[in-house]
C-alpha cells in the first residue's frame, strides 16, 4: 500500500553554488528511480548549521513530499548515501 512521505534533504552545495537546481533535479531522479512518485519539491535555500558538521558551515535544504511503498525507503536512504551531494536526509510518513 502506498503511503505519503516528507524528505527533508540537505544538499552539499560547497563550490557548486551556481546549478543548485540541477543538483535538486538529479536528487529527484534517482528517488524516482527507487519508486517514490514525488508529489512537490520545495527549496528552502540556503541555511547555516547552528555547529559545523563533517567539515560544512551550511547546506542548501529541499523538502520533498512524495507517495511511496513501505519498502521504498531504505532503497532511497541507500541510494541517496553513495550521492556525494547529499550531507543528511531524514524521512517521516504523514498521516
Amino acid at each position: 500500500m502506498s503511503r505519503k512521505y516528507e524528505g527533508l534533504i540537505v544538499l552539499n552545495t560547497k563550490g557548486k553554488e551556481g546549478n543548485v537546481d540541477e543538483l535538486v533535479s538529479l536528487v529527484a531522479k534517482e528517488m524516482e528511480s527507487e519508486g517514490a512518485a514525488l508529489e512537490e519539491i520545495e527549496q528552502l535555500g540556503r541555511k547555516t548549521f547552528a555547529n559545523e558538521s563533517r567539515h560544512l558551515d551550511g547546506g542548501h535544504y529541499i523538502n520533498v513530499t512524495f507517495n511511496a511503498e513501505a519498502d521504498v525507503i531504505p532503497k532511497i536512504k541507500t541510494r541517496l548515501k553513495l550521492n556525494t551531494t547529499v550531507h543528511t536526509q531524514n524521512y517521516l510518513r504523514k498521516a
